[in-house]
Order: C-alpha cells, then sequence, then structure tokens
C-alpha cells in the first residue's frame, strides 16, 4: 500500500505566496480541518492579524477591519504528535482550552519549543504543528517585518492589512 503524499497548499498574499508542505500522516485530524477551509475559500479575503517578528505570524480568522469570520467547531489538539514549533512550521493557533482550535493557524519565525508539549495541562499542552513552509520563507520574513499597532482592542496588528487573497490546493 503506497501512502499518499502530503498534501501541498499555495497561500496567495499581498506580500507574496507561501507553499506550505501539510503533514497528513503526524497530524491527520489538524490537516482535514485546514483543507476543509482552504477548500472552501474560507482564508481568501482574510489577513494576518496578529504578527510579532520575534515569534510568529498569525491569520485565518479576521478581515482587515478585525472581524472574526464564523468558524466550524473546535478539533483535538495534535500537539502530542512529536513535531515542533520550529521556524517554518506551521501550527494551529488555540485559546487557553487545549481543543479549541478552529480556523486559525501561525507561521513560527523562530524556533518556539517553549510551544511544544510538554504534558497533559493546559498550560504545557502545546499547539499542534500541521504543516512547514517550503517555499515563500522570504514572505514570512516579509511579513514579520511590517510595521505594527494596536486595531479593534487587538494588539500587534499590522498598520497595512497583510491579506490572504487566496488558498489553494496545490498538490
Amino acid at each position: 500500500m503506497t501512502v499518499p503524499a502530503n498534501p501541498v497548499v499555495a497561500l496567495e498574499t499581498s506580500l507574496g505566496t507561501i507553499t506550505i508542505t501539510l503533514f497528513q500522516d503526524k497530524a491527520p485530524i489538524s490537516v482535514r480541518n485546514f483543507l476543509s477551509y482552504v477548500k472552501e475559500g474560507f482564508y481568501d479575503g482574510l489577513i494576518f492579524h496578529r504578527v510579532i517578528s520575534s515569534f510568529m505570524i498569525q491569520g485565518g480568522g479576521m478581515d482587515a477591519s478585525m472581524v472574526s469570520k464564523k468558524t466550524k467547531f473546535a478539533i483535538k489538539n495534535e500537539a502530542t504528535n512529536g513535531l515542533s514549533n520550529k521556524r517554518g512550521t506551521v501550527a494551529m493557533a488555540r485559546t487557553n482550552v487545549v481543543d479549541s482550535a478552529t480556523s486559525q493557524f501561525f507561521i513560527n519565525t523562530v524556533d518556539n519549543a517553549f510551544l511544544d508539549n510538554r504534558g497533559k495541562s493546559p498550560d504545557v499542552y502545546g499547539y499542534a504543528v500541521f504543516g512547514e513552509v517550503t517555499g515563500g520563507m522570504e514572505v514570512v520574513d516579509a511579513i514579520r517585518a511590517v510595521k505594527t499597532g494596536n486595531k479593534a482592542g487587538h494588539s500587534d496588528v499590522p498598520v497595512d492589512p497583510v491579506t490572504i487573497i487566496s488558498a489553494k490546493v496545490v498538490a
């Protein structure tokens, strides 16, 4: 039996294209969830609404007016999959509730091992890595360098919105 190749998604942003290879074998729930949003065109027109240069860039939930888009149900956290939040990896964003991830994701701009699973309690459970940037890391670096400020009660918001023009499965 052959194992299917890991899916690849192209995120076309207002600053360039980011190609993400998804780890279907290690994070099947997160990958299935992310792909369902991609295939529905959910991310098209949303922004990277939280950018912290020395940490990560986060998107997939809000438009340029900082209005949250309605999501589906929360998924099981796969932070115990053995993958680490290293520079260039993509992980599910969540609240303080372990199994609360929906559509939002982040791309690590530096190694963030402190986000990896270190136990069962919510404060150390971690954030599930489900993919890796395999093209366009220079775009991630361009996004992490944008000027940020406060907007609609949120901090670290790009002053000039960085928009996800489209997200498409390309392989």
